[in-house]
């Protein structure tokens, strides 16, 4: 068989991973979980139309002390892990609290302290994709 017919006949026989969208289970376990513990701002930016994107989503929200933003982090954590089975390809900015980072490839978390979001600006960096506030 020719290397060329091998990779088709490889390509026809693996399976598509589904794309994650806002019905994703992910997507509202991250959603609720930030909710829960009484995030402000919430925003989800749809980058999956953005060629230089690292994920489908980034999910933004901020809290008012770093007490909230651990506890929303690790709420985050708790519940997908719970309820998707999922435990985060890696985790930033814990020791600081300013700006945790809760990556799940496809869904990245970002939980701000109100200046740190202010100075960062991830909404006007990402300002193609199409963002969505969320209560």
């Amino acid at each position: 068989m020719s290397t060329i017919s091998l990779l088709t006949s490889q390509k026809k026989q693996s399976k598509a991973i589904p794309r994650i969208n806002k019905n994703s289970k992910l997507f509202k376990v991250i959603l609720q979980a930030v909710q829960e513990k009484k995030a402000e701002d919430i925003v989800s930016l749809d980058l999956r139309k953005i060629p230089e994107a690292v994920a489908d989503f980034f999910i933004i929200c901020q809290a008012t002390s770093t007490t909230q933003v651990k506890a929303i982090a690790d709420n985050v954590e708790h519940r997908v892990k719970e309820l998707c089975l999922e435990v985060p390809y890696r985790h930033e900015g814990m020791n600081a609290a300013q700006w945790v980072l809760v990556d799940y490839v496809n869904i990245v978390v970002h939980i701000f302290q109100p200046e740190t979001r202010k100075f960062y600006r991830l909404e006007e960096m990402w300002s193609d994709a199409l963002a969505q506030e969320h209560e």
